[in-house]
């Protein structure tokens, strides 16, 4: 099995200058079984913005092409419908209007706002086989409507761990914008729910993007005994990433013995887009 990551990219103003098409064109040579995007499709979560994200996700040749949800998608009060409209359309796990919550905007006034749908989180569960193994991928909006400050809502993460609970499945990971171990001035504020979250569900990969930095790391809790690994992969095609390269990350064998990880760093030098692949291990 074999997954392709992707995220942050940044369509609208801070979308990069290179040749799109050359992109995809790169990413469809890879024999990815599930392409994972991260977050941040748009720059400012505009309908226009949605709409040229999605014609570029929808060019991705593998049928299994996952996208969460990101700050910068989350800047107007309609982006959760846009998201499900031009981005990914999954169920959504929601909670009860009734339920007392501490996120942000978690629930708009349909009175005021006239939405079709109030509730802002947009959290779902998949199921996909690849070559008889079973994996759950577990979305979780790690996102607060209109702030580039991370939040989870507890609330949320019990609705969706009753949903996980229902389910049969081999291999759980976890997809989100924030980091859940990152210290960057713009944090995932509560991330301490997310990894206990993760430490629950025996969850040994999570995948996330939001710094427009590479980091690849592995945890363990000493006490518990809970390890993961925590890919958070840098921009694929934002202007903006001055500590870092465009890039994007490429698991072959996917846990399993065999396992390879893969970094394509993409440069844009005198309007000419040039990849260097290094094997991480």
């Amino acid at each position: 099995m074999n997954i392709l990551h992707i995220s942050d990219l940044h369509f609208g103003p801070r979308h990069w200058e290179g040749d799109d098409q050359l992109l995809l064109e790169k990413i469809n040579s890879y024999a990815a079984d599930i392409v994972i995007n991260t977050g941040d499709s748009t720059t400012d979560g505009l309908e226009d913005e949605y709409a040229e994200a999605g014609r570029f996700l929808n060019a991705i040749t593998c049928k299994n092409v996952i996208s969460t949800i990101g700050n910068h998608d989350k800047r107007s009060m309609r982006s959760h419908e846009l998201f499900r409209k031009y981005i990914y359309n999954s169920d959504t796990i929601c909670i009860p209007e009734t339920v007392k919550t501490t996120k942000k905007h978690l629930f708009l006034n349909r009175e005021i706002t006239k939405v079709n749908e109030n509730f802002t989180d947009v959290n779902f569960i998949k199921s996909i086989s690849v070559k008889g193994q079973t994996l759950l991928i577990i979305n979780i909006d790690s996102n607060e409507l209109y702030s580039d400050d991370g939040y989870v809502e507890k609330e949320v993460l019990s609705a969706v761990s009753m949903k996980i609970e229902q389910t049969e499945y081999d291999l759980p990971l976890l997809m989100t914008h924030y980091s859940i171990l990152g210290t960057d001035e713009c944090p995932l504020k509560n991330s301490a729910c997310l990894i206990d979250f993760v430490q629950r569900h025996n969850i040994k990969y999570v995948f996330c993007g939001h710094t427009h930095e590479l980091e690849l790391m592995r945890t363990t809790d000493l006490y518990h005994g809970h390890s993961f690994h925590h890919f958070m992969c840098g921009t694929l095609a934002s202007c903006n990433h001055a500590n870092d390269d465009n890039m994007f990350l490429y698991y072959e064998n996917f846990d399993s013995d065999e396992m390879h990880l893969y970094l394509t760093r993409i440069f844009l030098e005198r309007g000419k887009v040039h990849f260097k692949e290094e094997m991480v291990f």
